[in-house]
């Protein structure tokens, strides 16, 4: 049987690595999952579907390379926390459990966002919590299957209790605080590892639309026999790997403390540095850290949006570029961003390195933010070139935004109109791996609307549940906050790059 034939015909397109724009209406012919023609209007017949799209901007469908679908519930509960205080707002002493339905509607906020905000690859960091319960994670991974976006989920492994991710913890925590965190139940690592080795059978990214990939939490999170074991794990399995990296200064405290060196230094020493492994966050960096990540070919994710609503700094953007090294984007999770929508992150991403420095000419451009966002967010998670641009044998993931809406109007530059104006309203087509889900506004696959409504109604009947265990952490936020301010007096090496206003380490901002 022969594949489908899907003609677009008709839209204007951001063509190729360049994102190149001319204006004319073209024809673009999918067959199958892959794009395999793309010519002037009107030149492309013989297809088995037509689809009209005139006054329509076509563009590669964006790669957010981070969420936590484990936070969609709490999303606006929490505001003016850094990291290390809000992360136990998430990981509460008190478990709110959930079903497999529950599961399932949580997991839905994130992938109905996504489609609906450009987004067409996600990259799920799955929190299992004290066990690992295949219903949920079977939930979360048909909640993709039936939405029709490309997702990845990892399941931020770790084999230290959360507690002992800190330095100074025993100094100034209370004893019983500590004990009772350090006695927490958490999944084993042969038990992590048995689960990967199951999902990826009939789940590997390459050949399915909603595949797993390798996620170890953060190295402050793992001893460094699990991450050598994660690492050898994931190249077995040709998976990427994703990992949280130096977000916050306190972290670069951390790796000071634990391995007397940076934590980016740290995996370089190990070896865990590889192409197709993303370090999430890699905010606070110095030029070492910079040329072992070119060096190794692992890609250092932007997360703009996050790092601002947590006060984690400014990513060295520019730097990064100037090494060679790929740079993508993520959202990260919706407790701390309220939003997972990627169209925000390439708008922050773009203006808030104006921040860095005055020299001008060194500022993230619309175009290098969009590029971040589309085939670096590809070549992050191991596609290559396939992923991430409009052009003949790439995957067909795409979106189409009217060009008839005031952001396009008048039409001067559709990349910068794109970044910094669009934010999903203007969106009404999208198509994952050659199937149209979302078409004239409305998704294909799902009954937005009636979900939405369970959504709510399910979550009225869990908000108690929530409240109470977010009162549970009041112990733990003073414990850490104590934490918090310790870190702050202790130097770090004055060749990291500033990432706040203000900070007394080396280099401007």
């Amino acid at each position: 049987m022969n594949a489908k034939r899907i003609l677009l015909r008709g839209a204007s397109a951001l063509l190729g690595d360049d994102l190149a724009f001319d204006g004319r209406p073209l024809d673009v012919l999918i067959e199958g999952d892959r794009i395999a023609a793309i010519e002037p209007a009107g030149t492309i017949g013989n297809a088995d579907r037509i689809v009209e799209m005139p006054n329509r901007l076509l563009t590669p469908g964006l790669v957010n390379g981070h969420q936590h679908s484990h936070e969609h519930f709490q999303r606006g509960r929490t505001e003016n926390l850094p990291l290390e205080l809000w992360m136990h707002m998430v990981r509460t002493r008190i478990p709110v459990n959930l079903t497999p339905r529950q599961i399932y509607l949580r997991t839905m906020i994130g992938a109905i966002e996504s489609l609906r905000t450009g987004c067409t690859t996600l990259v799920d960091d799955f929190a299992l919590g004290a066990a690992i319960n295949r219903d949920n994670i079977d939930a979360a991974l048909q909640a993709y299957d039936d939405v029709g976006i490309r997702a990845l989920m990892g399941f931020a492994m770790m084999d230290r209790p959360i507690i002992d991710n800190f330095p100074f913890i025993d100094e100034l925590a209370p004893p019983a605080l500590v004990a009772e965190m350090r006695a927490a139940s958490r999944p084993a690592a042969d038990e992590y590892m048995a689960l990967m080795r199951e999902l990826v059978r009939e789940r590997h990214p390459q050949q399915r639309r909603v595949g797993v990939l390798v996620s170890a939490s953060a190295p402050q999170r793992c001893t460094e026999a699990f991450l050598l074991q994660v690492r050898a794990l994931a190249d077995e399995l040709a998976l990427p790997v994703i990992t949280h990296v130096q977000e916050t200064r306190l972290q670069v405290v951390t790796g000071q403390h634990f391995y007397g060196a940076p934590m980016v230094e740290y995996l370089d020493r190990i070896g865990f540095l590889k192409p197709a492994t993303s370090l999430i966050h890699a905010v606070w960096l110095n030029p070492r850290e910079i040329e072992a990540l070119a060096r190794s070919g692992a890609t250092a994710q932007h997360n703009p949006w996050s790092n601002l609503t947590l006060g984690s700094g400014v990513q060295p953007v520019r730097e990064l570029l100037d090494a060679g090294v790929n740079v993508s984007l993520g959202s990260d999770g919706s407790c701390s961003t309220v939003t997972v929508n990627m169209l925000n992150v390439l708008g922050s991403a773009a203006a808030v390195s104006k921040l860095r420095g005055d020299d001008y000419r060194r500022w993230l451009s619309a175009h290098e933010a969009l590029s971040a966002g589309t085939l670096a967010g590809g070549r992050a998670l191991g596609f290559g070139e396939s992923l991430g641009a409009i052009r003949i044998g790439a995957r067909a993931d795409l979106v189409g935004y009217r060009l008839d809406t005031v952001t396009f109007t008048p039409l001067n530059n559709p990349v910068r109109q794109l970044v910094y104006a669009e934010r999903g309203a203007g969106l009404d087509f999208s198509m994952v791996a050659g199937d149209i889900v979302i078409d004239r506004g409305r998704m294909t696959r799902i009954d937005e609307a009636a979900l939405l409504e369970e959504i709510a109604s399910e979550f009225h009947l869990l908000s108690d549940r929530y409240a109470e265990a977010e009162a549970s952490v009041a112990p733990v936020l003073e414990a850490m906050d104590a934490v918090y301010r310790r870190a702050l007096a202790v130097a770090i090496a004055p060749d990291t790059y500033a990432a706040r206003l203000g900070d007394a380490a080396a280099g401007s901002i």
